[in-house]
This record gives C-alpha cells, structure tokens and sequence, in this order.
C-alpha cells in the first residue's frame, strides 16, 4: 500500500479519529464515572454531619470533641473531620496534623449544599492548598446562633490512594482492553470498507488511463497522467479526466479539420474538372451533330482536342486524389538513407529526352561531396520530378533550367532554375495556395497541381517550397533537406 495513496491516507486519518474518539471515550467514561461515585458517596454521607452536629459540646468541651472526631476516624478511616468556626476558620480536625496548608475552609460550598444543590458539590480541603473534594456539612445551632459548622470531608488521601490503586488495575485489566478491542473492530470494519470503495476508483482510474493513453499515440506517452502516479487516486482522476479531454478535443478538431478538407476537396475537384470537362463534352457534341457535314480534317481536329482533354482530365484526376490522399494523412514516409547526388543525376536523365524535344538545354550542377538525406526516396523523385517538368512546361522553346544541389549550413538545398516567363510579385504569394489566381489561371492554361503535391510531400518532411522570380526572366524554386545523421 503506498503511503501517497487515497486509501493509505483515509486509513490514517481514520485511525487517528478512532484513536482519538476512543481516548475521549475513555475519559469522559471514566470521569462520568468518578463522578457519580461522589454523588453517591456525597448522598450517603450527607446526614453525617447533622448526627455529629447535634452534640452541644462539641464548641464547649473540645476535649470530648477530639474524642469523638478519633472514634469516628476509627470507625470509617476514610474521612477526615474538622471543627469550623462561624468564618470557616479550622478549630480541631482529625486526624490532628502538625500544620493545616489551609486554615480556612470556604463556607460558599457549605451554604450551596445546606441549601439543597445538585450533587456532587466540593469543597475545600484544608490538608491541600489547592485541592477539592466532596463533603458532608452542617450548623452548629446553640440558642445564640450558628456557633460553628461540622465538615467532613468524605475522601482522604489514603481512600484516593487506594482508589487510584483499584482503577489502574481494573481499567489496565478490563476496561482498557474491551475499549481497544472495540477501536481495534471499528477500525478494521472501516479499512475494509474505505478499501471497498476506493477499489473501485482504482479501477476507474485505470480505464480513464488506459483509453487516453491507447497503444500508438506517442506524444501520450509523455502526459501529466503519467507524471501523476505520485499524487493519490483523486489527482490521478483529475489528470487523466483532463488528458481523454484533451485527447477527445483533439480528435474531434481533427476530425472537423479531415471533414474540411473532404469539402474542399470536393469543391475543387468540381471547379478543377469542369473546364476541361466541358471542352471535350463541346467538342464532342460538335462532332456528334455536325458529323455529316464535317471533312475529315475538321473531324480529325475535333477528336484530336477531345482527346487531349480527356488526357488533361485523367492527369487532374489523378493529381488530384494523390493531393487528397496526402492531404487526408492516408500515406506516411518511408524513411531510409539515400544519395541526393545519384538521385537528381537519375532525374535529370529521365527528362532530358522530354527538354531536348523542345530545344530545352537541362544542366546540373552537384557538389563533389556525396550528399545523402534520410527520408521517402520515392517521394523526393516525385518533388524534384513535379518541379522540373513543371519548369519544362513554362519555359519556351531554347531556354534554360538548371537543377541544382549544393550544401548548405541548415541542409541540403536542392533548387530548380529556369529562364520561362516568371511570374509577377503580387502573385508569387499565391503559387502554393489552392483557388488563388494564379493557381485557376494554370488549371486553365492545361498545367496540373505538381506543385501543390510537392510541396505537401515537403510538409511531412520537415521543409516547404521557396520561390523567387522575375517576369521576363524565369523562376527560381527550392527546398532543404536535412541532413542525414548517419552521413
């Protein structure tokens, strides 16, 4: 059991109040007990006093009086007797002290009790400075008046004694043991009970920590709740609410945000897909209608712009379910150490048949130095291959485009020139945005959505697209790459 635990600390609290309930139990008993043992006695013993105070001598004779204090002291040895004055002053008591610590005995207790008080009443008790004590009192009345009073205190100190004496073996013996016993049941019946209850809020516990902190979720793995075990079930109820909260908020934005892009991507599809779609539905028509009419060099022309509509539509088609699919997060990288050097070697041959057909002069420039990367080698051939037919497409008849990778201080930084068109300064912001201008001016000018795709691959690797360009001049377009660790 963990002393940081919930049960641990209602175990220990609730023996501390059991313990502490018990001790005032005990003494409240026992002080309950004491005092109806006085009221008792007091009881018993309030005649005493009157008896003796009926002898006339005893203010007159005080050699019969010490007499007879003596033979009741050796009839009952647990009382004490004084002879008091009108004022309370101690005139004879037995037995005879050397000196009295009290002389004088308040009467304010004695009127009290004459005048019929609830018992016990104490008093005095002249043999201690301090001490009180249950009495028996009563007037001495002579035909003048109240000529003194008979006090009797009715326990003496070795009563007391012997009295402390039969408590402490009694109570060790018997009562302490029966009031341990009942402490030592109700403290186990309330363990029992509390470990009932705070069972089932471990097991709570571990449900709500179980399902914020489901298999898979790596940057769970770090959360408070984990970081809670040394607080007691109450805190580690608290946090693990917290992190299925914030778990459940940000599945639900995420799913708000795949549910975003499904719409968009519907909406764009349709906006993409509808001017070529409707060009090769007109010209189809055309032909269907004017079939009869038409040479066969008019016909030929309109099949010949169907069909490369068609293609225009499959090429958007497919770039645009490729888009989604990385945009919806459905495919992952596949890291692995490659040669960024072998890589855009291979590119540039793959399309340099592709640049020589429209007198396009395709040159590279590599570091001497291998420059290795780690990530989806598939995926960067399809980045660096986007951007250079993207650059074949704009650039006219005898250009440039120049790919090239160099090392840099924060990474590897491949860039592809061209000296194409350019494009202006107010709409070189909008080049990676979908629906800008310039992006439904390309849709419509036959270009597809590489650029779009590549720099979506760039965003799950780390890195994003970076254009310069000048119109009349050409476009400049880069990405970094991390540095392998292995390299």
């Amino acid at each position: 059991m963990k002393m940081q635990s919930l049960y641990a600390r209602i175990a220990l609290v609730f023996a501390g109040i059991v313990l502490a309930l018990g001790a005032a139990l005990g003494w409240l008993g026992y002080d309950a007990a004491k005092q109806h043992q006085h009221e008792v006695l007091q009881r018993v013993n309030l005649g005493l006093a009157q008896h003796i105070a009926k002898q006339a001598s005893l203010v007159a004779d005080p050699l019969n009086t010490q007499r007879l204090f003596d033979h009741l002291m050796a009839v009952n040895p647990n009382i004490e007797v004084y002879l008091l004055d009108p004022q309370g002053n101690v005139l004879q008591a037995s037995p005879q002290p050397v000196a009295l610590p009290r002389s004088q005995v308040s009467l304010e207790p004695v009127q009290r009790l004459l005048a019929g008080a609830s018992l016990p009443v104490t008093g005095d008790n002249p043999r201690h400075s301090d001490g009180r004590e249950i009495f028996s009192a009563a007037p001495i009345e002579t035909a003048d008046g109240i000529a003194g009073y008979v006090y009797i205190v009715l326990l003496n100190d070795m009563y007391r004694s012997m009295v402390a004496d039969a408590w402490q073996g009694y109570a060790l013996r018997n009562g302490a043991k029966i009031a341990l016993l009942a402490m030592l049941v109700a403290m186990v019946a309330g363990l029992v009970a509390f470990a009932a209850v705070t069972r089932r809020l471990e097991c709570t516990i571990h449900e709500i920590e179980a399902f914020a902190n489901f298999p898979g979720d790596d940057a769970l793995r770090e959360s408070p709740v984990r970081k809670s075990r040394r607080g007691d079930e109450i805190d580690r109820l608290r946090t693990a609410f917290a992190s299925l909260r914030e778990r459940l908020n940000a599945q639900m934005a995420e799913l708000k945000r795949q549910d975003e892009l499904r719409r968009e991507l519907v909406a764009n599809v349709s906006h993409d897909l509808r001017t070529p779609l409707t060009s090769m539905q007109g010209y189809l028509e055309a032909l269907a209608r004017m079939d009869d009419g038409m040479s066969e060099a008019e016909r030929k022309r309109h099949l010949d712009v169907a069909v490369r509509q068609s293609h225009r539509v499959s090429r958007l088609a497919q770039q645009l379910f490729e888009l989604a699919r990385l945009e919806c997060e459905d495919t992952q990288p596949q890291p692995e150490l490659f040669s960024v050097s072998e890589l855009v070697q291979d590119i540039a041959q793959k399309f340099a048949l592709v640049a020589q057909r429209k007198s396009i002069q395709l040159h590279t420039e590599i570091d001497a130095d291998p420059l290795s990367v780690e990530g989806d080698i598939g995926m960067i051939e399809r980045v660096i291959g986007n951007l250079v037919d993207n650059a074949i497409r704009h650039t006219p008849e005898g250009g440039n485009i120049y790919l090239v990778a160099h090392a840099r201080a924060r990474g590897i930084e491949i860039r592809i020139d061209d000296t194409g068109q350019g494009i202006s300064e107010e709409q070189l912001p909008g080049l990676l945005v979908r629906g800008s201008p310039i992006r439904r001016m390309a849709t419509q000018r036959g270009g597809g959505l590489g650029l779009l795709i590549a720099n979506r691959i760039l965003h799950m690797h780390g890195s994003t697209i970076e254009a310069a360009s000048r119109v009349g001049e050409g476009t400049s377009i880069s990405f970094v790459l991390p540095v392998a660790k292995a390299a």
